[in-house]
């Protein structure tokens, strides 16, 4: 059987080894997770000037591919995600184009149906779109989550717990930003030691989403639990039994 194909939007580098000039990449961890459990992982153009996207080019764009994933990056723009957010917090590597392109796929994704894996910021585009707010920062002495690998309690039932076979998963951290509010639809099915929401998925709904805080491609090439995660994303894309 042809792999699935799955819809990675690019991220935006002013470098990359091997270029002269600015670059867009996928993490090659992340592609590389993907192509493990069988899926075609195709990088593709996060195209929004002025930071709008429209509608009808992204939903035209993504009719070829199989499921998106939404992967991790620099922080979303405050304005985006409302409620009292500080526009003049100094957020790292905001993008307006990035931003906009991110928001509008996962809108039409989860207005299609498509499978979606979402990875760290990937997890608060979803909760944005769909009408949730962040924290803006979760920095500090106790309440850092950057370059961290924690355990993460696993909501037993849910489909992340199903996946990973576990109550408990080592989970490896690097995010500012943390869901505040829940968008509608939403619930939590993985918390840090913290309280900190570190995964996500849609209530009753028949369409498989899956969102996860932290980034599993750092681990999954020898952590068989986080593997098992593009896995059953890559068998819902394919139309297997995942997707449920």
């Amino acid at each position: 059987m042809p792999r699935p194909l799955i819809a990675i939007p690019a991220r935006f580098s002013a470098s990359a080894s091997g270029l002269r000039y600015a670059a867009m990449v996928s993490a090659r961890a992340l592609v590389d997770a993907v192509w493990r459990a069988g899926g075609e992982p195709i990088t593709v153009h996060p195209y929004a000037p002025g930071g709008i996207a429209y509608a009808d080019d992204v939903a035209a764009r993504l009719a070829r591919f199989d499921g998106v994933l939404l992967p991790g990056g620099g922080e979303i723009a405050p304005h985006r995600y409302g409620d009292g957010a500080n526009e003049h917090y100094p957020a790292d590597g905001l993008d307006d184009e990035q931003d906009g392109f991110d928001l509008e796929l996962a809108r039409q994704a989860l207005r299609t149906g498509l499978p979606i894996l979402a990875v760290c910021r990937g997890l608060q585009i979803v909760n944005t779109v769909l009408g949730g707010t962040l924290y803006e920062d979760t920095r500090g002495p106790e309440t850092g989550h950057r370059h961290l690998i924690h355990p993460v309690m696993l909501r037993p039932g849910s489909r992340i717990a199903r996946i990973t076979g576990g109550e408990t998963v080592k989970a490896s951290c690097y995010h500012h930003h943390r869901v505040d509010r829940l968008g509608d639809g939403l619930r939590v099915t993985a918390r840090a030691a913290d309280g900190t929401p570190e995964g996500l998925e849609l209530v009753g709904a028949k369409d498989w989403m899956t969102a996860v805080q932290w980034h599993p491609e750092d681990t999954a090439h020898d952590d068989p639990a986080q593997q098992r995660i593009f896995d059953a994303f890559v068998r819902a894309s394919a139309g297997e039994s995942d997707r449920r």
